[in-house]
């Protein structure tokens, strides 16, 4: 069963270090099996939804996106990413 990985940035501290976290975390997530399917602003919100930076990325399985959280080159991504922004990351079985 499919898993959606969605991350939500409450605030982006560092414009630098989100750029060099995603140059890393791309490459790393689809190398784990990730799919992008959304990412940027959202273009309408609704019952008190934000305005912020989302990004949803599918993977074959919970199993593959934990794993892929847990891959050394996401880590080396976090790592770059440090205090650089705030977000709410959470993997979704698909329904």
């Amino acid at each position: 069963m499919s898993a959606y990985w969605i991350c939500v940035y409450k605030a982006v501290h560092d414009p630098a270090k989100v750029a060099a976290y995603a140059d890393l975390a791309g490459p790393a997530l689809r190398e784990a099996g990730g799919r992008f399917l959304a990412r940027g602003l959202p273009e309408a919100t609704f019952e008190k939804g934000e305005s912020t930076r989302t990004v949803v990325i599918e993977f074959p399985s919970v199993e593959a996106a934990v794993a892929a959280h847990d891959s050394a080159g996401y880590q080396e991504a976090l790592r770059a990413l440090g205090d650089g922004a705030d977000r709410d990351l959470r993997v979704v079985p698909g329904a």
